[in-house]
């Protein structure tokens, strides 16, 4: 059989990942989440270790709203009267109400005319990129741009792709000024918040960037930006880098699997934007939607959002992320400045940082070691995640074991 030949390259290959320090490795398996108690936040129990409970920093639901009594009420109660799925992709039999009113409801959150629903926020920006980008279309991306971005550009195949280093304006600007009456369209396309730094894109400055050279290129300059991020953890109310920027984009990109605690993604945009994509991108016509259930409960974490008890939780892990940036200064480790609650320790160093996980592991603390090729050689770094139901003796906890 044919894999009688192929396993053993499979195997050379993973070995070789091993030896560079870039085999992600066993996943770790959850079996039950212990309550907070004494002023500490929730634990977790994980298969193969016993009774041990964790403290978990390397979860993206910042708002903690996937354990949220009310998250669960709701999700609960749809599957009761809907089911526990579509059964159907959209355009067949696969819309559901909470479909409609959460894609209504994100809509006016981010203040557009409409949203589209789909399976995550990957499958999104796979989905949507490729609709608006063809043969006479530049795109140019930020170096540090998410893998999502990266495949999407590659699928679509423009005419041209270009490349700024990191955040750099100037280059940008360049990149721009110099490919004028090159093509008929460019797509300008950036991460909001950038995963692996919790650092932001200046969005003010792109779109005026944008905005200058619009009339260079006949079809414009789109802008788009995925927000995964950003969205629910960044911002005074948890618009994302578009509120904390005082920017508007054209495509905004964002999940309902990280703060808003339930699974899927989803683009905001005018209404015939939106009405284009529900007729082209395969990603939505060819793909079941997210169930009608977690459509309840992403619902219920907007209400949740725009509600004072939003308004706490966003106050709560800002506060908690300056703690822990504060305490990771002062102890000497090399982070960076931010308001948003991924706060990296800078390791710069592929064994260090396994060796710096692996301590904070046999401490109870689970975190993730992030290396070469998923950031660049010498940006090696632990990537720690504050959450809303955290708690400060959850910080003083890790800090105090880094101390060690």
């Amino acid at each position: 059989m044919a894999l009688d030949k192929l396993e053993p390259l499979l195997a050379r290959s993973l070995a070789e990942r091993k030896a560079k320090g870039t085999l992600k490795g066993v996943e770790h398996i959850v079996t039950g989440v212990v309550p907070g108690k004494d002023g500490f936040g929730p634990r977790y129990i994980l298969a193969g270790f016993g009774d041990r409970a964790f403290l978990r920093m390397n979860s993206n639901s910042y708002l903690g709203l996937a354990l949220h009594e009310r998250m669960i009420e709701a999700e609960a109660r749809a599957v009761e009267r809907f089911g526990t799925g579509p059964g159907a992709v959209r355009f067949i039999s696969g819309t559901y109400q909470p479909h409609v009113d959460l894609e209504r409801k994100l809509a006016a959150f981010h203040g557009r005319e409409a949203a589209l629903l789909m399976s995550a926020a990957y499958a999104t920006v796979m989905g949507v990129l490729p609709q608006f980008i063809d043969s006479d279309t530049l795109v140019v991306s930020d170096a540090l741009n998410h893998n999502c971005i990266i495949n999407a550009v590659r699928l679509a195949r423009p005419a041209k792709k270009a490349v700024y280093a990191h955040l750099d304006m100037s280059e940008l600007d360049r990149i721009l000024a110099s490919n004028a009456g090159e093509a008929k369209r460019a797509c300008v396309v950036t991460d909001g918040v950038f995963s692996m730094r919790g650092d932001q894109a200046p969005l003010d400055e792109i779109t005026a960037i944008c905005e200058r050279h619009e009339q260079a290129f006949d079809e414009g300059i789109l802008t788009v930006v995925d927000d995964s991020h950003g969205v629910g953890a960044f911002g005074q109310s948890g618009r994302g880098t578009e509120e904390f920027t005082g920017a508007r984009v054209d495509l905004l990109v964002a999940t309902l699997g990280k703060a808003l605690g339930v699974n899927g993604g989803y683009v905001v945009s005018t209404g015939p934007v939106i009405a284009y994509l529900r007729e082209t991108a395969p990603f939505y016509i060819y793909s079941n939607p997210i169930t009608p259930a977690e459509a309840a409960a992403a619902a219920e974490a907007l209400d949740i959002l725009t509600g004072s008890e939003g308004g706490e939780l966003l106050d709560k892990i800002r506060s908690l992320a300056a703690r822990l940036r504060a305490g990771l200064e002062a102890l000497g480790f090399d982070t960076i400045r931010g308001e948003h609650p991924i706060v990296p320790i800078l390791v710069r160093d592929t064994d260090k940082t396994a060796a710096l996980v692996q301590r904070l592991f046999d401490n109870d603390i689970l975190v993730t070691g992030l290396v070469y090729p998923v950031v660049p050689k010498g940006e090696e770094e632990i990537r720690l995640q504050v959450c809303g139901n955290h708690t400060a003796k959850d910080i003083d906890h890790v800090l105090h074991v880094l101390q060690q």
